[in-house]
Order: structure tokens, then sequence, then C-alpha cells
């Protein structure tokens, strides 16, 4: 797998623990770093040489949502060069929500699965997935 780290922005606590549990079941070895809002994960990749594994990112959280987030990302010279792959992991998959997120480049957006097993099962694809697919800095 990449070796990059895995970033995630939830802001809900709960969230992040369950997540944390998931990969350490998975045996994820990627460190993997989280993050409760989108100003925080963008000064975070503003001032690190690091290149991510990938972003999975909650849509609606307090000071900067994901959606902006991933517009500053595409908008950044430097960060877009990078080709984060940027996937949506968020319990509201209405549709005015995807419709929005899918206005600019994103690499997927899954409804966050209901229940432990579901879950781990969800995130074992979706790492899955990005460990066999080519992108620039891979």
């Amino acid at each position: 797998m990449n070796s990059g780290p895995i970033i995630i922005v939830e802001d809900d606590e709960d969230d992040q623990f369950l997540l944390q549990r998931i990969f350490q079941e998975l045996e994820v070895e990627n460190p993997v770093h989280y993050f409760s809002n989108g100003q925080q994960v963008l000064d975070y990749l503003t001032t690190t040489d690091e290149i991510p594994f990938l972003i999975l990112c909650d849509v609606n959280m307090p000071i900067m949502s994901g959606i902006e987030l991933r517009k500053l990302i595409s908008e950044h010279d430097t960060l877009s060069q990078k080709a984060i792959p940027f996937i949506y992991l968020s319990t509201d998959a209405s549709l005015p929500i995807v419709e929005n997120v899918y206005k600019d480049t994103i690499q997927g957006f899954f409804q966050k699965a209901v229940g432990y097993q579901a879950a781990k099962e969800q995130l074992y694809w979706i790492l899955g997935y990005w460990q066999y697919c080519v992108f620039p800095h891979k």
C-alpha cells in the first residue's frame, strides 16, 4: 500500500474512534491523521512535504466543510499537483449534497455504513481499490 498517511476529516469523536478501531483490525500500516475540520487539514497540507495516501472526509463540519476543503485543495497549485485521492465518507447522502460534491472533481462519495462490520467492509474495499489505483505520486 502507498506509505503516505491516511487523512481522516471527521468532527464526530465516536466516528473517529470507530475508524481507529477498524484501521487497527485491518492492520493498516499507514499513519492515520485525524482532523475535526477542513481548516486543520488545509493548514497541515500546506505545511508538510508528506503526500497523503488519501483523504477520507465528512461533508458537514464546523469552521470549514468538506466541500469547502475540496474546493480549496483543487484551487491550490501545489496541493492540486499532489493528486491526493479525495473521498467523501458522510452520513448525509441526500441528493442536494451528492449533487453539490460532484460539482468538483472527487474520487468518490460513500454514505457511512451502519454498524461496525459494515463500516469495516466498506473501508476494506475503499483502501483496497486505492492500493491498486495508479496516480502521479504513487
